[in-house]
C-alpha cells in the first residue's frame, strides 16, 4: 500500500481520529484534488463539485478529531476514496 492508501485507511477506519497527523490529513486532501488557501494557521480546502468547505487548524502536530470526522464524511459522501 502507498502512503495515500495508508492515510485514507486510517481516516476511514475512524478508530483513531485523535492520532491522525495534521500533515497527513493535509496530504490526503491535496492528493484528492482539493485546493488549499492558507490564512494564518487556517488551512481552507475547496474542490470543484463539492459544496462544503473544509477549514483545518492544527492541534500541535495532530489534526483535531472533529475535523478528521468532517473529512471522513466528505470522502464517504462524495465517494472520493479509490
Amino acid at each position: 500500500m502507498g502512503k495515500l492508501e495508508n492515510v485514507l485507511a486510517a481516516i476511514l477506519r475512524g478508530t483513531s481520529d485523535n492520532n491522525i497527523a495534521f500533515a497527513e490529513l493535509r496530504y490526503a486532501l491535496e492528493a484528492l484534488g482539493f485546493e488549499v488557501r492558507v490564512k494564518g494557521d487556517h488551512f481552507i480546502y475547496t474542490k470543484q463539485g463539492i459544496a462544503e468547505i473544509v477549514n483545518l487548524q492544527p492541534l500541535g502536530s495532530k489534526a483535531k478529531a472533529y475535523q478528521v470526522k468532517q473529512v471522513r464524511t466528505l470522502i464517504l459522501k462524495y465517494k472520493l476514496a479509490r
